[in-house]
């Protein structure tokens, strides 16, 4: 297993009360979700730490307020940050009402957010 399905359930539940239309799947060596087709959040582990990382597409616009939560960083997967997209560690996202904000951050910027090309 190469994610959290604790974190997993929690994140589906939190999808789940908020109405939202997503599905997930196995991608990147952790778990996606997806909204509208596009990916929202995701959730892997860090091969160098072993702990636990939230990946959250929140759009540039919301980076600069993002970065002053606790355990948020660039989300820099190739070795790269990737614009709109952030890493939340552990610390940042073990309250459920810190994961509520994260994944409400992604969904409020998903309509905006484009669909990857097939």
């Amino acid at each position: 297993m190469a994610y959290n399905e604790y974190l997993q359930e929690r994140i589906e539940r939190i999808f789940t009360e908020r109405k939202a239309p997503f599905f997930g799947k196995k991608m990147m060596g952790g778990y996606v979700f997806m909204v509208d087709e596009k990916m929202c959040v995701g959730l892997l582990v860090d091969k160098k730490t072993n702990e636990d990382l939230l990946m959250a597409r929140i759009g540039e616009e919301a980076m600069e307020e993002a970065f002053t939560k606790t355990g948020c960083a660039p989300m820099d997967f190739t070795g790269r940050p990737m614009k709109g997209f952030v890493f939340v560690k552990p610390e940042g996202f073990d309250m459920d009402e810190d994961l509520e904000y994260w994944i409400d951050l992604a969904l409020d910027f998903n309509p905006k957010a484009k669909k990857s090309k097939k």
